[in-house]
């Protein structure tokens, strides 16, 4: 069953095509990696599929019902993102972690919290302030603020991408343990096509906004 598909979209800017007529169709429980040389549009098309940017044409649809029908707040419950700067909250984790509920005027489940942060190895950091964290904890903690909305998709825009090392191979294992479950749909851009290989169950290929190439992550990449 198809959880989500791209129609078609386009994004503009300043005359500019960014996205250009980029058609995908992601898979109930699939893992898509978005692929390909910087500037090529991979982010701008990740974007859209929750409007945090607005498709100057074509449309998405989640679960056969097309977003532009589905309130924002509600869509980006749904379809939560992790960003690639985790751009955390002056505050503390456990502050940082709950802050799409608290928006939302939800109760907090402070045994979740505490679950959900052992789940990301945080366990023990819910009173720290998120300005002391690391780079690798800071998306330990961006991970754990979209995850705790219980999102059907997850959007993850190069998750390691500015980390060490040691701290890469951490979040790589923590993505990996989440996926494995098979009870989300995640769109993956990367520029790391090994990363690819590893976490994916099929790529796209994009090149000048459009999307060249859809198959298993080898296939795509050779």
């Amino acid at each position: 069953m198809t959880k989500l598909r791209a129609a078609e979209l386009e994004y503009k800017l300043d005359d500019e095509r960014i996205v250009d007529g980029a058609s995908l169709a992601v898979e109930n429980g699939e893992t898509v990696a978005i692929v390909g040389p910087s500037g090529a549009g991979k982010s701008s098309f990740l974007r859209l599929l929750n409007r945090l940017d607005e498709p100057t044409g074509g449309t998405v649809y989640l679960d056969g019902t097309d977003y532009r029908t589905i309130p924002p707040e509600r869509l980006r419950k749904r379809v939560g993102m992790v960003p690639q700067a985790p751009a955390l909250r002056e505050g503390t984790v456990r502050e940082n972690v709950t802050l799409g509920p608290r928006l939302r005027g939800e109760a907090i489940d402070e045994g979740r919290v505490e679950h959900l942060l052992d789940d990301v190895g945080l366990s023990g950091y819910a009173d720290r302030r998120a300005s002391d964290l690391s780079g690798g904890e800071a998306q330990r903690v961006a991970i754990a603020r979209t995850v705790i909305n219980d999102p059907k998709v997850l959007l993850l825009d190069e998750p390691t991408a500015s980390l060490d090392g040691e701290s890469e191979t951490a979040i790589e294992r923590l993505l990996a343990d989440l996926l494995a479950t098979g009870e989300r749909t995640v769109v993956l851009v990367t520029h790391d096509e090994r990363q690819a290989e590893r976490l994916a169950d099929r790529a796209a290929r994009f090149v000048d906004g459009r999307i060249t190439d859809v198959g298993s992550p080898r296939e795509v990449m050779t």
